[in-house]
């Protein structure tokens, strides 16, 4: 399975919270360093609690599924998150 597949399957298991709420999140890239750079969507996008939500749910899921992600950045400039 390819990287971005991986990580994909990673987001998909915290994308039923973040949709709950009304948001979502979606893969802008992964770079050639692994960096993982994500969109914050919906109510995500201007959520006070965005910061806690990268850190303890979609980066803690996808380095948890994806040891080799060295960071997982928000590109709507909200958070970024390395290991």
């Amino acid at each position: 399975m390819e990287l971005f597949d991986r990580v994909e399957k990673a987001i998909d298991t915290v994308r039923p919270y973040l949709q709950a709420d009304g948001g979502d999140v979606k893969i802008v890239e992964i770079t050639a360093d692994n960096i993982v750079r994500l969109e914050l969507t919906g109510t995500c996008s201007n959520c006070s609690m965005s910061t806690m939500t990268m850190k303890a749910g979609i980066e803690e899921a996808v380095k948890r599924a994806v040891p080799e992600i060295v960071s997982v950045e928000a590109v709507n400039g909200l958070v970024s998150v390395s290991r």
